[in-house]
């Protein structure tokens, strides 16, 4: 299923029948990811006294699940700059449009002391004069552990402060990572790289300039057989008025 694409002022082709998921499914088992000290998710029938919503079980005509989960920490998830202010910002109504030229780009954290960092030089070398839309950054090495990793306490890679301004200095309003975090797991509160993406300087009072339509979609999982290049992006969430919704982000090669 071709179809041809004027987006931005851009032609181009690409097949549908072909998408490239990139998203993480949640799960109710140990497959699951989890960050940030939580246990993981539940999806539970619901129970009536005796009834049980679930169709194996011989009481119900229909499943019925109950399902507990934390976007930010169970899978990927697409957060707005509401992630990190004192007011109220929605996903649901920071992100309007779904569709985006993307840059994938592969990186390996630099290390720096204890910690793994990916650098503005890095990202500046990746991109190479592009000016995406959207960057996805795939990490390297590209274990598929990352699809079931538990990384609370594991002080994980995140990225520089001036990587994250150079992104948003770039014109880049997606960004989107296989990492829990673009932040260092434990920084004491200071979520640099979230306030130079967002360019949000006073968590209380919203600055004019701050990004309300920029959004970072964190713990995706690229595979190997996804080429570095240029793609079509959707980025589909659900209709969460909260901060971040899971989300389930699609790249379908330009051709």
């Amino acid at each position: 299923m071709k179809a041809t694409i004027d987006h931005n002022s851009q032609t181009f082709e690409v097949d549908f029948s072909k998408p490239l998921d990139i998203s993480i499914p949640l799960t109710n088992t140990d497959e699951n990811p989890i960050a940030w000290y939580i246990e993981k998710p539940e999806i539970e029938p619901v129970r009536f006294g005796d009834w049980i919503g679930k169709v194996s079980e011989g009481s119900s005509s229909t499943n019925f699940n109950n399902i507990v989960f934390n976007p930010h920490g169970h899978g990927t998830h697409t957060e707005c700059l509401g992630h990190i202010t004192k007011e109220f910002y929605s996903i649901n109504q920071s992100l309007k449009t779904f569709f985006f030229l993307a840059e994938l780009v592969s990186v390996e954290p630099e290390s720096q002391g204890a910690d793994f960092v990916i650098t503005k030089e890095q990202i500046e070398k990746a991109l190479n004069g592009k000016t995406p839309e959207a960057i996805v950054i795939r990490t390297l090495p590209n274990l598929k552990e990352k699809r079931s990793k538990k990384y609370s306490n594991t002080n994980p890679p995140y990225l520089d402060e001036k990587a994250s301004e150079f992104i948003r200095e770039s014109g880049i309003k997606h960004l989107l990572i296989d990492l829990p975090s673009v932040d260092k797991e434990k920084d004491e509160g200071k979520l640099v790289a979230h306030k130079a993406f967002w360019n949000v300087k006073n968590v209380d009072v919203l600055n004019e300039d701050a990004r309300l339509g920029a959004t970072i979609t964190e713990l995706i999982f690229v595979s190997d057989e996804i080429s570095e290049g240029s793609y079509l992006l959707n980025l589909q969430i659900a209709s969460f008025e909260n901060d971040a919704s899971p989300s389930k982000p699609v790249l379908y090669k330009i051709e």
